[in-house]
């Protein structure tokens, strides 16, 4: 897999190295030189010196290729911008942007760009948004019966109520992850974006997986 990362500072050089470590295929731009020096010596991907929005700049990096793009520069502007032009002009699927502001992370996540504001920045959440793929045991019980997982969804859940899950699985959703935690309530919708958090019985993971990794008309067939 490759992915393209803009902006090489704390956020920005903690995701490349933990990509490349996961064996992924990395390109990071920056407009200064001297920000791969966070790098290392021993990075083996690529660095690109110039503007993240700038097509040929991206191109560069080998966007045409990504399957995910980071936008985490110092700039909300320069943030959005970049994911919309990696999300609209080069069709690239899994695209997070930072964002300063927690209002303006709000609007962009309801126009279909994921973003998190950056008091509740992580780098282990940018790569849940950027490696969606699968589902990660986060508690278990005792006896091993009884599950949390993170799963991830089809795209055609989102815009959906999240009370269609328990209707066509056997699992219950705890809470989902949006900016903050929610438990959900009868009324909560689906949007994208969202972290999908839910427990189940471990014999009926795959089976659970499997109907959230398909969008729910198919499963209703």
């Amino acid at each position: 897999m490759h992915v393209v990362i803009m902006g090489c500072g704390r956020v920005g050089s903690s995701l490349a190295l933990e990509l490349e470590a996961a064996g992924h295929s990395v390109a990071i731009i920056d407009q200064a030189r001297e920000a791969f020096r966070r790098l290392g010596p021993d990075f083996k991907g690529t660095t690109v010196t110039g503007v993240g929005f700038d097509r040929d700049v991206l191109r560069e990096a080998g966007i045409e290729k990504a399957q995910a793009f980071a936008a985490v520069s110092n700039g909300d502007n320069s943030n959005i911008l970049a994911a919309r032009v990696a999300r609209e002009n080069f069709g690239v699927k899994n695209v997070v942007a930072r964002i300063y502001d927690p209002g303006r992370a709000e609007i962009y996540q309801r126009v279909g760009i994921p973003t998190v504001a950056t008091v509740l920045w992580a780098t282990d959440q940018i790569l849940r948004r950027l490696l969606p793929d699968g589902s990660r045991s986060e508690w278990r019980d005792a006896s091993g019966k009884i599950q949390l997982y993170e799963m991830h969804l089809h795209d055609d859940w989102y815009g959906k109520q999240i009370l269609l899950i328990d209707k066509l699985t056997s699992a219950r959703v705890a809470f989902i992850t949006r900016e903050v935690g929610i438990i959900p309530d009868e009324h909560t919708v689906l949007q994208q974006g969202d972290l999908v958090h839910v427990m189940v019985a471990e014999e009926d993971t795959a089976r659970v997986e499997a109907i959230l990794a398909n969008s729910p008309e198919r499963n209703h067939e």
